[in-house]
């Protein structure tokens, strides 16, 4: 993005507006990654249950907002680096990525609901995946 926004100048510039908002959406992000592994020792980039930690459902802090709040952190980074920058093609990656991440949560949660007992009932208490209101 660097070399494509600022470098060969591929990107019109973006609105001071635009890259204001793309700060603060990366101090959220920020703010929701460090949150998710303190709010949550069993937090890993792996999708597995940590039988051998007895691995138990999370249900507070920002997992009471929402169900994946890295993965919300990991888009408003995703979203705020572009916005920041300047750059449309960043902003075109950020779409394929925010999909996959979303395609890899429906995988995540089949498996939770199956294999973590009391996910489930979480999914009941916290109705939103990611994005509150939304999904």
């Amino acid at each position: 993005m660097p070399l494509e926004a600022k470098r060969f100048g591929l990107s019109a510039g973006f609105p001071l507006w635009l890259k204001f908002t793309g700060g603060v959406s990366l101090a959220g992000s920020a703010f929701l990654f460090f949150r998710s592994y303190a709010d949550n020792t069993f937090l890993s980039p792996l999708v597995r249950i940590q039988r051998d930690r007895e691995q138990q459902v999370v249900s507070t802090g920002v997992y009471g907002f929402v169900r994946h709040p890295m993965y919300l952190g990991a888009i408003l980074m995703f979203f705020g680096a572009p916005l920041l920058l300047g750059s449309w093609y960043g902003l075109l990656a950020t779409l394929a990525l925010t999909a996959l991440l979303m395609v890899r949560i429906l995988g995540e949660e089949e498996m939770l609901a199956r294999e973590l007992e009391g996910y489930r009932e979480y999914t009941q208490k916290v109705r939103y995946r990611l994005f509150p209101g939304i999904w």
